[in-house]
């Protein structure tokens, strides 16, 4: 099985996308009312940690010299 880096920016935009996504499924199956306006923050915030998390982590292995992938 090939590996590959762990990236926790993608991790982030990827549970705000999902929460994003549960949040209009729960709307849709009548659940509880949400506005249609609610997606802005949500997704536009994912985005801005995400990318800031993505920074950190690419600082951080910068820093410690681990840029590639493990060796084979």
């Amino acid at each position: 099985m090939l590996r590959h880096e762990f990236q926790p920016g993608k991790l982030v935009a990827g549970l705000f996308l999902t929460a994003t996504g549960a949040l209009f499924a729960g709307d849709a199956a009548g659940r509880w009312e949400t506005p249609w306006f609610a997606v802005v923050p949500l997704i536009v915030g994912g985005l801005v940690l995400a990318g800031v998390t993505a920074a950190l982590t690419r600082g951080i292995r910068r820093r410690r010299g681990t840029a590639g992938a493990a060796p084979r």
